[in-house]
């Protein structure tokens, strides 16, 4: 699944799915090919959403880019269950900026833990989830989030780093963008005018359907953001000569009580420019067989079609930032 949104409008510039079908020979395809699944399948976001709970805790000055994770030194034990990075690798005393550049599962832990469970709540509630976004087409669902009194210790701290919460992508991609647009989330909506049958058009006006953050935030948190993408794990894939806010994502999937071991949904979300962004992204890949990680699949995918909508929007890259790569 790929979305391709203006964020300051919440214009879809484009939605895809695969695999598809031939509308021409529908009978010959499976029922299930026939949903739009941007908008009608939920998934566990992974590190994709820890933006989005990193941006509470800034916004409610309960954390900066420089506080630093005092329980960053290894396994965190929460309920009885031990959660662990990614890699299993670990940064003592990490910065929360250098949390999102690794993608630290421990560091979000911290972070979730210092919201609490009220707060973490009220910014679910605030970003969108929970709610079907109202986007002009058919199929949309929204995920149900469990009343306060159902939540456990642990539950609090897995969606810290966006395991054990359910969305939709047209869902994660409209609270993201909010981040790139001053805080701003627009409704996203897929018809620009209507015509009528005298040719009289009828322009439809975006929406602002909340602000869950303000626009200090929103500044605060691209800079995180950009720094994830020129020194997290993507950087490799990174297009030059532009700045660009995003994260990778690499959740499990749930099966029967428990996670697949071997099975993830790999994804990449950004905006760019990151100053000024034209338009936000969001790339899933649903049990990547190549590779397991977001970095290593998605994100590959992001910045090539990244490059074809620089070329687009005829946006030059800037000089002085491809000579700070090299």
């Amino acid at each position: 699944m790929i979305g391709v949104m203006d964020p300051k409008t919440g214009a879809v510039i484009a939605m895809a799915n695969f695999p598809s079908y031939d509308p021409r020979e529908y009978n010959k395809y499976s029922d299930d090919l026939f949903k739009n699944t941007f908008v009608s399948n939920l998934y566990e976001p992974g590190s994709t959403f820890k933006p989005l709970v990193m941006s509470a805790a800034f916004n409610e000055k309960l954390l900066t880019p420089k506080s630093k994770c005092s329980i960053c030194d290894g396994p965190v034990s929460v309920g009885g269950y031990d959660l662990r990075t990614w890699n299993n690798e670990y940064y003592p005393n990490a910065t929360m900026l250098e949390v999102i550049q690794h993608s630290d599962n421990t560091g979000m832990v911290y972070t979730a833990q210092k919201l609490g469970l009220g707060r973490m709540l009220n910014y679910i509630d605030r970003f969108g989830f929970g709610e079907i976004t109202g986007i002009d087409v058919e199929g949309e669902v929204a995920p149900q989030i469990k009343p306060k009194d159902e939540w456990y210790e642990v539950d609090l701290a897995t969606t810290g780093f966006g395991q054990g919460i359910s969305v939709t992508p047209i869902e994660l991609m409209t609270a993201f963008a909010s981040i790139g647009n001053n805080g701003k989330m627009m409704q996203p909506q897929i018809v620009a005018s209507v015509i009528d049958v005298n040719g009289k058009e009828t322009k439809i006006d975006p929406k602002e359907i909340g602000q869950p953050i303000s626009p200090a935030t929103s500044k605060i948190m691209t800079e995180v953001l950009v720094n994830a993408v020129n020194e997290g794990e993507a950087k490799w894939a990174v297009t030059p000569g532009y700045r660009i806010a995003g994260k990778t994502g690499t959740s499990s999937i749930p099966v029967e009580g428990k996670y697949d071991p071997n099975k993830t949904i790999a994804s990449f979300i950004g905006f760019a420019p990151a100053d000024n962004p034209k338009f936000i992204m969001l790339v899933i890949l649903d049990r990547p067989t190549a590779r397991i990680y977001g970095a290593e699949t998605a994100a590959p995918v992001f910045f090539n079609i990244a490059r074809n909508l620089f070329s687009y929007y005829g946006l030059a890259p800037d000089e002085k930032i491809s000579a700070t790569k090299r």
